[in-house]
């Protein structure tokens, strides 16, 4: 195993991404916590890791509430003795479909604006914990380096999360702390890839 008592958490761990780091990072022999704004979607996946012999537990926690993430941090730390990994799977509501021009602001800055505070909360508040022991891996995943039509704020939000990524891991690497920015493709279904196609074949929007 690779992580034999670490302990991680897991935010957003309620979801089909964070459900599935969560369970290997248990496989791996982690102790996960489990953190999102609603407990019923954590405790299903907490099951799913109980009955495979890991280690789970479960809290409400909103990432855009700082009273909120330090609570549970410091909750961690005193059960577990330390925080070595963070991951940050909660959605950033984004509105996709359009392209920037006919969209509102609001609905552009949306994700930029939630990804940057959540993220940059999480951070700031774990790495005070991270550096009494220093060390500790805070990780930031974000959508591909190429734009795409129609990915409204999104891409805008994931160029955001580079910098901040870049910035704390100037500022937190001398105290052992490493925060990765992990690099996604993304994934489109057969629909949506016809989609982007078609409008950049100036084709009618509508597939089969």
């Amino acid at each position: 195993m690779l992580l034999p008592n670490k302990t991680a958490i897991v935010y957003g761990a309620g979801g089909a991404i964070g459900s599935a780091v969560s369970r290997a990072y248990a496989r791996e022999g982690a102790r996960v916590f489990l953190a999102g704004r609603t407990t019923g979607s954590l405790d299903a996946v907490a099951r799913m890791i109980r009955s495979a012999g890991g280690n789970a537990e479960i809290a409400a926690v909103d990432v855009l509430e700082p009273a909120s993430v330090e609570a549970h941090t410091t909750s961690v730390a005193a059960a577990s003795g330390g925080i070595d990994i963070v991951f940050n799977a909660t959605s950033n509501d984004d509105v996709q479909g359009a392209a920037l021009i006919d969209m509102s602001l609001d609905d552009v800055m949306r994700p930029v604006m939630k990804a940057v505070a959540a993220h940059y909360t999480i951070a700031t508040t774990v790495a005070e914990h991270m550096r009494a022991r220093a060390a500790g891996a805070i990780l930031v995943m974000a959508g591909g380096r190429e734009a795409i039509p129609a990915l409204g704020g999104s891409h805008v939000a994931w160029s955001a999360l580079a910098g901040l990524c870049r910035q704390l891991a100037s500022e937190l690497g001398p105290s052992g702390i490493r925060v990765a920015w992990l690099l996604s493709p993304g994934s489109h279904s057969a629909v949506a890839t016809d989609l982007v196609l078609n409008r950049r074949r100036g084709l009618p929007e509508a597939v089969d």
